[in-house]
């Protein structure tokens, strides 16, 4: 398969999997609902702290592909987790 098509793959699963594991987190962790939560989130400064936990799953695709020899869709996970922590970094400096 081709190489580039291979990275966007791994993009795409980081970012789907980032997203399922702060959905999952503000589901199992938090009394309000996903928008609340997120609105919280904004007025509290804690929007970098939900994106990272959310970014644990990326672990789990990350290790996944590397066992199943999937390197350059590690390549796309690992891109799309450093992609997340230039979102959080920019939360953290810049609002």
């Amino acid at each position: 398969m081709n190489t580039k098509k291979e990275v966007i793959i791994g993009f795409a699963v980081g970012v789907i999997a980032n997203t399922l594991g702060t959905l999952g987190y503000i589901l199992l962790f938090s009394d309000l609902g996903i928008s609340e939560t997120f609105q919280a989130a904004i007025a509290q400064d804690h929007v970098g702290s939900l994106l990272a936990l959310g970014a644990i799953l990326n672990l789990v695709a990350f290790f996944g592909f590397l066992r199943l020899k999937r390197d350059h869709r590690a390549r796309g996970v690992m891109v799309a987790t450093l992609l997340t922590a230039l979102v959080i970094m920019y939360y953290k400096f810049f609002k």
